[in-house]
């Protein structure tokens, strides 16, 4: 940021507690907090921001969800109107080979992946229902508005700043520029998703991975499809593990049918992948072709497309939650069970835990300490319990598919997770061996019937970007994607994004890195997966991004 901009004046506002982010974790926490005050007969402001242009509009989940933490937070969801209206009928789980299936009978599977009680829902159409009960309980929510800048007081979180919208792209004020407003609360609750760009910034400002597992992830890629009336099958989930990835990737498909013919189909490709050359993006479309998997789709419509990232390092790879004035709360953390597929439920009871302890520290007078009941309570409430049986299923998979899946399947069959070892995980982005060393993939152009591009993929998702603002994908040494990207791994961002955002561009047989940001989907892979750690995810201009419809 130019001095010009960051020695502006900016108004502020002062609430009492303060949500950055508007998914499940957010809103959860933000009526939670409003529950909590009513019941002890205290005011209490509460501001959620979301830089999506609405709530739920960055939302994307497979997604089956489990609705014990919605019970905890509004036991009369059924009857008020949510979503979750596709109750799980039918669980399948399959491995794949080329051209074959091996369905695994129901008595063998884990119990982290029986489904029994759980919905099959679009969960962008859950968060906006959630944030319209955040609403009607007083909750102030502010679609559009990007958390920017950590607010620092005093070496303590004292609220965020939101971001400045009419810059240039050398980052001066541009004629239509509006400064960002300056948020302050007596405590901040960071709800952002994924490798959250505040709470990257957070757990390096207070430290908060020390003495803990890096985190992993996992990309997953999804698209919706409007099937004959003759294939939808409503309730049926199924999950598969196998081809297209060979048996040293973690990697996955699901295929979930909701009501009113629609399917959705997506791939989870782990991001400890080694082979430079893999496509996350290439893996999902070969997916579809399954004799087995194209059943559910073939003679469909494709209606919209979407990627994010999943943390799936689980509890060894939480962070410390908590820090002076605030704390990391959904998958900002990394509450999301990986062997389960599931994070809302995490999310979601995340939220309530931080709420409650936020509410009563404030109940207290009390401003910016360190919430300490929230990290106490959770390591007491069933979601730690959840998180510590399946603690192991993400380092098992890195053994390999079978021998993986057995470990994992005889852990949990005879021990329920009750093992006295925590295997550990690594970065995944110091997993990537030289593009020399491994075999090139050969990936079929697409059909445009089952499988399809990825520009013509990013078209579905409403994505848009204004160019005339700074690129918000920022690379720390510009001679780097050439000089060891490009040389070493033959610059595999150009793969790993799902979206076509990175492009290798000779002129006059000179290599550049190009950066198509209007391209980006927010799923942040690349802040990830790259070797070098040298590209950082910010978030652009409030409101901007892809626009999910219940993704």
């Amino acid at each position: 940021m130019s001095d010009s901009v960051s020695d502006i004046e900016r108004e502020s506002m002062d609430v009492d507690l303060l949500v950055v982010g508007a998914g499940p974790a957010g809103l959860a926490a933000a009526i939670r907090a409003k529950q909590q005050a009513a019941q002890a007969g205290i005011e209490l402001s509460v501001c959620v921001i979301e830089k999506a242009a609405e709530v739920g509009a960055h939302i994307l989940s497979g997604a089956v969800m489990d609705p014990r933490a919605l019970t905890e937070l509004l036991p009369d969801w059924a009857s008020t109107g949510a979503p979750l209206d596709t109750p799980v009928s039918e669980d399948r789980v399959l491995f794949l080979s080329e051209t074959g299936a091996r369905a695994v009978p129901h008595a063998l599977l884990p119990q982290s992946f029986h489904n029994d009680g759980n919905y099959i829902v679009r969960l962008g159409h859950v968060v906006k229902w959630l944030g319209e009960q955040a609403e009607a309980l007083g909750v102030d929510v502010f679609a559009g508005f990007a958390g920017s800048q950590l607010l620092i007081e005093d070496g303590k979180v004292a609220g965020v700043i939101t971001g400045d919208m009419g810059l240039t792209r050398e980052g001066e004020p541009g004629p239509n520029f509006a400064p960002g407003m300056a948020l302050r609360a007596k405590y901040t609750l960071f709800a952002e998703g994924c490798r959250g760009h505040l709470g990257k910034e957070l757990e390096q400002r207070f430290r908060l991975r020390d003495g803990v597992d890096p985190q992993t992830y996992g990309l997953g890629i999804k698209e919706l499809w409007e099937v004959p009336a003759a294939q939808s099958q409503p309730g049926l989930v199924v999950h598969t593990a196998g081809w297209p990835m060979d048996n040293a990737t973690y990697g996955g498909g699901f295929i979930y049918h909701l009501k009113d013919n629609l399917v959705a189909i997506g791939y989870v490709v782990g991001l400890n992948y080694s082979n430079p050359h893999l496509s996350p993006f290439e893996e999902f479309q070969r997916f579809k072709t399954h004799p087995s998997v194209r059943t559910h789709i073939e003679g469909g419509r494709r209606l919209s497309y979407g990627a994010r990232a999943i943390t799936a390092g689980g509890l060894q790879s939480l962070p410390r939650l908590v820090f002076p004035g605030g704390a990391l709360i959904g998958d900002d953390a990394g509450f999301l069970n990986a062997a389960r597929i599931k994070g809302s439920h995490a999310a979601i009871k995340s939220g309530m835990l931080a709420a409650d302890a936020a509410v009563a520290a404030i109940a207290a007078d009390r401003a910016q300490d360190t919430l300490d009941a929230y990290p106490e309570s959770f390591r007491t409430s069933w979601l730690r319990e959840e998180l510590y049986r399946t603690r192991n299923f993400k380092p098992y998979m890195k053994k390999g598919l079978w021998l993986g899946s057995f470990l994992y399947g005889a852990e949990q069959l005879l021990f329920k997770g009750a093992v006295p070892w925590t295997l550990r995980n690594q970065a995944d982005h110091t997993s990537l061996k030289p593009a020399a060393s491994c075999a090139p993939i050969d990936y079929p152009k697409p059909d445009g019937v089952l499988t399809f591009d990825r520009l013509s993929s990013v078209f579905l998702s409403n994505t848009n970007h204004e160019e005339e603002q700074p690129c918000h994908l920022r690379l720390k040494d510009a001679a780097v994607p050439i000089t060891v990207n490009l040389a070493a791994y033959d610059a595999p961002e150009q793969r790993y994004c799902p979206a076509g955002v990175y492009e290798i561009v000779r002129e006059n047989d000179t290599p550049r890195l190009q950066i198509n940001a209007q391209n980006c989907v927010h799923c942040k892979t690349c802040d990830i997966k790259d070797p070098t750690q040298n590209i950082t995810w910010v978030t652009p201009q409030g409101g901007e991004g892809p626009i999910y419809n219940g993704m």
